[in-house]
């Protein structure tokens, strides 16, 4: 997720309140598609044909829970290092005064997976992902001077990946 503008107006990024009712037939969407998306031309009449839905309302399901940010992000998910990319998780102590620009130049870069504000003094924190670590500092480097602000570099000495699934049936 990226960090727009107007998300930046609240100070923060909205989230849901955990308070939504779902009915039976989006607990089982979004069950199946967590780690099961199918890889098919028409995925959402598999997903459809799974919930006893036609494929139109599978996919206007999926369209709702993203509207409601139950579902904030669909996509594939890869080890960078797997296929020969570098990844570091970035933070950064961005003044009021240098925010909208820092959070433009930030989600102009095509590396960036994601970034976030924080209530802390290091207040956004972004993932960049290149295909080599002379890539990855020359990044930071041209991100730190055409914006002023110093980025912490913390690369992953080793990584841990925890794969969660929601029983929601």
């Amino acid at each position: 997720m990226k960090i727009t503008p107007e998300e930046l107006d609240g100070g923060s990024i909205s989230e849901s309140t955990g308070e939504e009712e779902l009915s039976q037939q989006e607990r089982e969407l979004l069950s199946l598609i967590q780690s099961g998306f199918p890889l098919e031309p028409r995925p959402y009449a598999v997903l459809g044909a799974q919930i006893g839905v036609s494929e139109q309302e599978a996919l206007e399901l999926t369209r709702k829970l993203r509207q409601k940010k139950i579902i904030r992000r669909m996509g594939a998910n890869f080890r960078s290092d797997k296929i020969g990319f570098r990844s570091t998780l970035c933070a950064a102590k961005v003044t009021e005064d240098k925010m909208d620009a820092f959070v433009k130049a930030v989600n102009d870069l095509p590396w960036v997976t994601h970034n976030y504000l924080r209530d802390h003094a290091y207040n956004v924190w972004f993932t960049l992902i290149c295909p080599s670590w002379e890539r990855v500092l020359e990044t930071l480097r041209e991100l730190e001077q055409s914006t002023g602000v110093p980025v912490l570099n913390l690369p992953a000495t080793k990584m841990y990946k925890i794969k969660v699934d929601f029983d929601l049936s």
